[in-house]
């Protein structure tokens, strides 16, 4: 397989994968980044931990996709990150209802 071949090859994947997420979107309620994933999940908890001088996030999602395109199942029931980068936690607009996301809703989802 050419260096070329191989480029080919992961484009079409990674077109494949974003297909996938376009499909499965409408499914989920939260869109959360982290520096090494991207997930859309139904529940999400973001708590700041510290400890020996430290701070890190711990994010427990339920019900997630995750896009990563060498996982051959990208839904899971559950996931726990442990991160001491940035942690970004979206509200996916709802499509009948665009204006009705409910602010109150991460505060008792945990701060960030």
């Amino acid at each position: 397989m050419s260096a070329g071949d191989l480029e080919a090859y992961e484009a079409e994947v990674e077109l494949s994968l974003y297909r996938e997420y376009r499909d499965v979107l409408p499914m989920f309620r939260y869109v959360v980044e982290t520096e090494r994933r991207f997930y859309l999940a139904n529940e999400v908890e973001v708590a700041q931990r510290s400890g020996e001088g430290r701070t890190w996030f711990e994010v427990t999602m339920g019900d997630a996709w995750v896009w990563d395109m060498y996982r051959p199942a990208r839904f899971v029931r559950s996931v726990r990150v442990l991160t001491f980068r940035d942690v970004n936690v979206e509200e996916i607009a709802n499509i009948e209802d665009p204006e009705g996301l409910d602010p109150r809703a991460f505060g008792r989802r945990g701060e960030r």
